[in-house]
């Protein structure tokens, strides 16, 4: 039985240190607990308390876990999450936006530290300073030039010759721009997001993506849309396919003609049904993604169904209608909750074969896919 210092606020076991490591509370005057874990590998590894009322202990490194047991599970509250964004939101006006970069994180914090699997949360180390300081990169990187090359025409009274290539160039960056920022937004939420002390990592290149991303845009222009399953396939594949827990890597084997047939036919109930149909599109999408989807020897599975996800889409919206957008944080909470509740992990094995490889990573592209909302995530 090891020795630690249980955090007060967030509830962390931790080495015996000043002040948490999750939250920054003073830990001087908190009593120090036995640890139910094994001995911690590296120092300042932190690790969740099982909630005692739960009533049965995580299950140790090595063994293996019921399938039907290997499923997220979210605690969050709304209510909490609208006090947290009412804060946020204040201090943004007062600081002249300035504080928005340490509200986000502090709603992620949020989020992931009541995201919990095996009984264990998830952990967020992302910092508001780095999504300044990324803000600002992209700021000089791609907006200034983008902004010069859109005005910089009419400001200067030059020909249309000029005018047509400075749309040219407006075109191509943006074409780079977007994945540039999905790719670079995944590195980052990546590197900083941890489970049981271990990172996760993307170690896929932007090149690469922009290759994929270009010509599926293109084909899916020339086609009216119809190549649009296969693109998809294969922006997910990249995605998936360069993803790390630890050493453990991620993988899809998934194709995008298994859906062509079922996107064709939401196009053509796409008027019949006043568009409901693509609820069911969306589900079996999800369906097949993840299914086809594993890391190392586990494998995913998604139950969700086209009325249920209709359903969650229609109550939201009825939401944020209702309370003039300010029922996001429960929207949000009822998200992950229906995220939870129909994916399932299955074939875990051992997890203390699954060894620290983290890589560092900047905020430039988590900056730049916030302005274009191009989140990206596995689902």
């Amino acid at each position: 039985m090891n020795i630690g210092i249980l955090c007060p606020k967030c509830g962390l076991m931790q080495m015996n240190r000043s002040a948490c490591k999750s939250c920054g509370t003073p830990l001087i005057d908190s009593a120090l607990v036995p640890s139910p874990f094994p001995a911690l590998s590296t120092p300042g590894e932190i690790r969740y308390i099982p909630d005692p009322s739960a009533g049965q202990s995580p299950p140790p490194r090595g063994e293996t876990e019921d399938a039907a047991a290997s499923r997220l599970s979210f605690h969050g509250k709304g209510g909490e999450l609208f006090l947290i964004y009412v804060v946020n939101m204040f201090l943004s006006l007062v600081t002249l936006g300035i504080y928005y970069f340490w509200g986000k994180v502090k709603i992620r914090n949020y989020l992931f530290s009541h995201t919990e699997f095996w009984q264990e949360r998830f952990v967020f180390h992302g910092t508001g300073k780095e999504l300044l300081v990324g803000f600002l990169k992209a700021l000089v990187l791609f907006f200034i030039p983008l902004y010069a090359l859109n005005a910089g025409p009419t400001l200067l009274g030059t020909g249309p010759v000029i005018h047509a290539i400075a749309v040219g160039l407006t075109y191509g960056i943006v074409m780079v721009f977007i994945p540039v920022a999905m790719v670079g937004g995944r590195r980052y939420r990546l590197s900083r997001s941890s489970w049981r002390g271990i990172r996760f990592s993307f170690r896929g290149q932007a090149w690469e993506f922009i290759k994929i991303f270009g010509l599926g845009s293109i084909l899916s222009t020339i086609t009216l849309g119809l190549y649009f399953p296969f693109f998809d396939a294969k922006r997910y594949d990249f995605m998936v396919s360069q993803s790390y827990f630890g050493d453990q890597k991620f993988g899809f084997d998934g194709r995008g003609k298994y859906l062509f047939r079922p996107f064709l036919l939401a196009i053509l109930l796409t008027l019949p049904t006043l568009g409901l149909y693509w609820f069911w599109y969306w589900a079996k999408r999800q369906r097949y993604y993840w299914e086809h989807t594993s890391c190392g020897p586990a494998r995913f599975r998604s139950t969700v169904t086209g009325r249920a996800l209709m359903n969650l889409h229609l109550a939201n919206f009825l939401i944020a209608l209702v309370t003039l957008g300010l029922g996001w944080p429960w929207i949000l909470v009822r998200k992950i909750h229906f995220a939870c509740k129909y994916l399932t992990l299955t074939g875990l094995k051992d997890l203390g074969e699954i060894h620290q490889d983290a890589r560092q990573a900047t905020a430039t592209g988590e900056a730049l896919s916030g302005f274009l909302d191009a989140d990206f995530s596995l689902g």
